[in-house]
């Protein structure tokens, strides 16, 4: 009888067992535990792609892209070239300076005759976008930007580059004048200099607009315009790009040329000139950040969405040194042009540059420094 017992009690632990197991199908169903925070990785990196890949194929049903260009046309070529054969997207360029590009952009006030502005200062781009000719754009590859000042706050433009302001000097033609390189600003303003500088033109180059911004924000707004007009005293030429004065310096026709150093670089570099020196003005200098947009209206706007994507990615930056182009680089995914910092550049070695003013206040400012150079001087004639 005991056994008897033991047996049944053995049986009903054994029915209570599989009860609590769960095994019927009456169990409510457990839900699953969220997955860790890494593992969202695979889904946002999912979606990033999916938005380039849509943004391609409406980019390719486009077929065609038009680029108005305002850094050297060597570098505007082989960026140009690069996008079609990543994209199979025809582009058609065109090298202006900032100055033709703003005018012309105006001229068509909302029709476009092209679809991006790639390269040149900054200034020229503020003045378009104030006048709402640019269009806004959110880019993806932004985020690789390493200074938040690199860009517009609002997307209407996007910085690719970094350029320091100085002097570039032919030291064959000052010793055998037996005169010494100026070393700041108000060197050049010396009567031993006369007929021996060139700056580009006012109404025409972004780095001449850099240069009225520079010198109103290093002595202020009559003391900067009186400065430009003493310094008018003693320049030859006045050349309708910004890289004008560093591609005669070599061959001793400009003695003294005012602009981007890494235009200097590109002449001793690329084109031998071994006779070039170039001079970072001693009590400071300013600096350009060469940019990229999108135009109002344009008739391809994936095209020109990709560009900009494309103009933010080391597919199209690391193209600038093996093309005579040795500006600094502002994404953190690029490679840094050493032959920059061999020649004694330094990024953050500069001033601190007003954007703000120089956006709100450089239409007003060319007129008035031309004013008070009397504007009808044939030097600025940009026809």
């Amino acid at each position: 009888m005991k056994k008897l017992i033991a047996i049944l009690l053995s049986l009903l632990m054994v029915v209570g067992l599989f009860a609590g197991c769960g095994s019927s199908g009456n169990t409510p169903e457990t839900t699953a535990a969220p997955a860790p925070a890494a593992d969202d990785a695979p889904e946002t990196e999912a979606a990033e792609v999916s938005y380039m890949d849509e943004l391609i194929a409406a980019a390719q049903a486009e077929g065609t892209l038009v680029v108005y260009g305002s850094c050297e046309e060597e570098y505007l070529a082989v960026a140009c070239e690069k996008f079609e054969e990543l994209y199979g997207i025809k582009v058609q360029y065109q090298r202006l300076s900032t100055g033709e590009v703003q005018s012309k952009i105006e001229e068509e006030n909302g029709s476009p005759s092209a679809d991006v502005w790639f390269g040149g200062t900054t200034d020229p781009y503020n003045v378009c976008a104030a006048e709402g000719l640019l269009e806004a754009y959110e880019a993806e590859n932004a985020s690789h930007l390493m200074n938040a000042a690199y860009r517009d706050v609002d997307g209407y433009w996007y910085g690719i580059y970094k350029g320091i302001l100085g002097f570039m000097v032919n030291a064959d033609e000052l010793e055998r004048k037996n005169l010494e390189a100026p070393q700041d600003w108000p060197d050049l303003l010396k009567p031993e200099y006369e007929g021996l500088i060139w700056l580009s033109n006012y109404n025409t180059a972004g780095t001449a607009k850099l240069v009225i911004n520079t010198m109103i924000q290093k002595y202020g707004h009559d003391e900067g315009i009186q400065y430009l007009v003493d310094l008018d005293k003693n320049i030859e030429v006045y050349t309708k790009s910004g890289s004008g004065p560093s591609k005669n310096v070599g061959t001793g026709e400009c003695v003294i040329g005012i602009g981007f150093l890494h235009d200097g670089i590109t002449q001793i570099v690329d084109n031998g000139y071994g006779n070039i020196e170039l001079v970072i003005p001693s009590s400071g200098t300013s600096y350009e950040i060469g940019a990229t947009a999108i135009f109002k209206g344009c008739a391809h706007p994936n095209a020109a969405k990709l560009w900009i994507e494309y103009a933010l990615s080391p597919d199209c930056v690391n193209l600038a040194q093996d093309n005579g182009s040795y500006q600094f680089l502002l994404i953190d995914n690029a490679t840094q042009p050493a032959v920059a910092a061999e020649f004694g550049l330094d990024p953050e070695n500069v001033m601190d540059y007003d954007f703000e003013d120089a956006k709100n206040n450089i239409g007003t400012y060319i007129e008035e420094v031309m004013n008070a150079l009397g504007g009808g001087d044939a030097r600025f004639q940009t026809e």
